[in-house]
């Protein structure tokens, strides 16, 4: 007799039941991890995701109904997959109990990182720390106090949109054939368990390749004449519905119909390099505000209507120590002095959120060319082997997705706060004169 299979737990957030955070850390300026549970409390967000544990973010989250996304980083992974025993001690170590962990993502874009060495490590890493979950139930029980969740929480990893070879229309959506000995074991194990398929799609990189003024439409969902598959005969009226249909096809047709999508990953950076002219206020404000009312609005995509998904919106904050262009670095929701870049409508008290549709925005920049986009400008991937070099900037080799992200220096972290600490002691030395 075939095992129970674990109930799907990853959309069991009370607050906003679709819309969650990423919470990055690439940065030396955030809040205290008090302050930053205070913001989320404050706003109808219902999740967060990790990306490495956060013990006292957790700490300071306890009885607030907001659920973790946890993950496993790429190193940690190898540790993970060599023993039953090292995954027990991870599991032991870092799942809280104070609050409710929705899943667990074992490695971020780790298909594509460049390491070779990763690709054959997923599975077993992911077997193993589901061996170690505890045994238990959904239910919350109240000890003293505080509130005790025994959870058992989904095993998934996240993808890039990499991933796919073909995207255009969404109807071909399909998966690189050269990750197939990796992928398609890690698909098995998310059909067995009731795990979602988590996946980074950004429809400002399909902009950035095609700067037309009715590729900004599409992808802020605002008005435009909408794209027909010539596939399927659906029309998509905006990106985002575009990425996540090619994707729900990729998994269709191997099988895992299924199995649900998470979007682990989306944003649009308000401000740019002088050559990113999409890099905008107004932009990241219409394309996370439109986000946001789109998903409330439960009305789904074209090829799953009425059917919303769960999203993390990227990012909470700015991380200021990220590389590459200066949007790597813009794509916070919030200031570090916990104040809005921008109202997109997530306050949680009545009366204070944002109307449910923005404004249309005019085009920021000249339009250009189109480079490398299809005339029906769906996001499309490079046909070529996927992959990004860990903690570099490499070539963009997809419309669809943010490469891996540049490793924090903290070497010029370090020497900006000897700067700092030097005016403080001439600040006080003058004070004593």
């Amino acid at each position: 007799m075939a095992a129970p299979k674990r109930p799907k737990l990853y959309n069991a957030a009370p607050s906003q039941s679709f819309i969650g955070v990423n919470y990055g850390t690439i940065a030396d300026n955030l809040p205290p991890p008090a302050s930053t549970a205070n913001l989320l409390k404050s706003t109808s967000i219902g999740k967060v995701r990790l990306y490495e544990p956060q013990p006292d973010l957790v700490a300071a989250l306890a009885g607030s109904n907001i659920s973790i996304l946890l993950g496993v980083p790429n190193g940690d992974v190898p540790n993970l997959a060599s023993s039953p025993a090292a995954a027990s001690a991870w599991a032991a170590a870092n799942i809280p109990t104070t609050v409710p962990v929705s899943a667990i993502s074992v490695g971020n874009e780790l298909l594509n990182s460049g390491d070779p060495t990763l690709a054959p490590q997923l599975l077993p890493a992911m077997q193993n720390l589901l061996a170690a979950l505890p045994a238990g139930s959904t239910t919350k029980a109240r000890i003293s106090s505080q509130h005790l969740y025994v959870r058992i929480a989904v095993i998934s990893t996240v993808h890039s949109m990499a991933v796919l070879s073909s995207s255009d229309p969404p109807s071909s959506g399909a998966f690189h054939a050269d990750l197939a000995g990796s992928l398609d074991p890690v698909l098995d194990f998310l059909k067995q368990n009731g795990a979602p398929f988590m996946i980074n799609p950004y429809p400002y990189f399909a902009y950035a390749s095609d700067t037309r003024p009715e590729t900004l439409a599409f992808c802020l969902f605002q008005p435009n004449p909408g794209r027909v598959d010539a596939g399927s005969g659906l029309t998509y009226t905006n990106m985002f519905d575009a990425q996540l249909d090619a994707i729900r096809a990729a998994l269709d047709a191997k099988g895992y119909s299924g199995v649900d999508i998470v979007i682990a990953e989306t944003g649009w950076p308000y401000k740019g390099d002088a050559d990113e002219g999409g890099a905008t206020v107004d932009n990241a404000r219409a394309y996370n505000g439109n986000l946001v009312a789109h998903l409330k609005s439960q009305v789904g995509t074209p090829r799953t209507p009425g059917k919303s998904v769960d999203t993390y919106l990227f990012a909470l904050y700015d991380e200021d120590l990220k590389g590459g262009p200066e949007s790597e670095r813009s794509f916070g929701l919030y200031r570090t002095d916990l104040t809005a870049n921008y109202d997109i409508g997530l306050a949680a008290a009545p009366g204070t959120a944002a109307p449910a549709t923005v404004t249309p925005v005019t085009v920021q920049n000249t339009p250009q060319p189109s480079r490398g986009m299809t005339p029906t400008g769906y996001c499309v991937t490079a046909a070529g082997v996927p992959g990004t070099t860990q903690g570099q900037q490499v070539p963009q080799t997809s419309s669809c997705y943010i490469p891996a992200g540049a490793v924090s220096r903290r070497a010029d972290a370090a020497v900006r706060r000897l700067v700092w600490l030097g005016v403080l002691l001439c600040l006080v030395t003058l004070v004593r004169k």
